[in-house]
């Protein structure tokens, strides 16, 4: 759980528990494109609306203290998809890592930019190792933007990189379990907080979609019809107060039950 004994007054109010708050939430934004059709707008006005959300969403997160925050901004899957829009979606996530660097400059943030690197372009692939650069010094928060990732992918690099190490004598198979696989997932830099508390995903639609496969053995999924362009502050707090009202046990039985 989050680590600061306070809570800003509208979490307060909200009847939040500091104790309670989640240390890494993780989102699978969805909707752009049917808020866009609603409203009679072009997908890459969606897209454009739902870059500014991710914006809100980044400076609430750290406001309220949440120590980790993963955002799944584009799949390997979505490559499907018409090239034209391929390219919108990818300026948008370039200007939205260049458009939140002084935020996280000022508030501690820690920018981590995870996926295939190789299936970036250039210009994305640059303004990410310049976020990377001149965040890494920080620690106080971490915001992660998965881009052309896929929860498969990443599993199958992380045995890719043990099976070089085996082969070059490093280490041995029988040495492989759980945790050592876990260590070379993308999400391996961040340590004790690499697996997401809470995975929040918006649009109605019920399922992970290949994202933090691995990592979301025991979160708790939070599902909204909500699109991700009016995903704000009201509805990250329903989540945070469905998440808190849930028990986490982790496979384990309470004590006062029995067999």
């Amino acid at each position: 759980m989050a680590d600061d004994d306070d809570l800003p007054e509208a979490l307060v109010q909200a009847g939040l528990h500091p104790e309670l708050m989640p240390r890494h939430v993780a989102f699978v934004m969805d909707g752009n494109r049917r808020w866009a059709q609603a409203r009679g707008l072009t997908t890459a006005e969606g897209h454009a609306a739902g870059a500014q959300a991710l914006n809100k969403i980044v400076d609430l997160s750290s406001s309220w203290r949440i120590r980790v925050i993963t955002l799944f901004a584009f799949s390997q899957e979505n490559f499907k998809r018409p090239e034209e829009e391929v390219n919108c979606v990818m300026e948008l996530i370039e200007q939205a890592i260049r458009d939140n660097l002084d935020l996280c400059v000022r508030e501690g943030i820690r920018m981590h930019v995870i996926g295939d690197p190789a299936r970036r372009p250039a210009s994305l692939q640059e303004a990410a190792r310049e976020a990377e650069e001149m965040t890494k010094n920080n620690s106080r928060y971490h915001c992660i933007v998965a881009t052309c990732y896929s929860g498969q992918w990443d599993i199958v690099q992380a045995c890719r990189e043990l099976a070089t190490k085996a082969q070059d004598k490093l280490i041995r198979p029988e040495d492989i379990d759980e945790g050592m696989l876990a260590g070379h997932l993308a999400t391996s830099v961040l340590g004790e907080f690499t697996c997401p508390d809470l995975v929040i995903r918006t649009s109605g639609e019920l399922r992970l979609s290949n994202f933090l496969l691995w990592q979301s053995a025991y979160s708790e999924l939070y599902f909204t019809n909500t699109l991700w362009p009016d995903f704000g502050e009201d509805e990250f707090i329903k989540a945070l107060k469905d998440f808190q009202s849930r028990e986490r046990r982790f496979g384990q039985r309470k004590s006062s039950q029995t067999e």
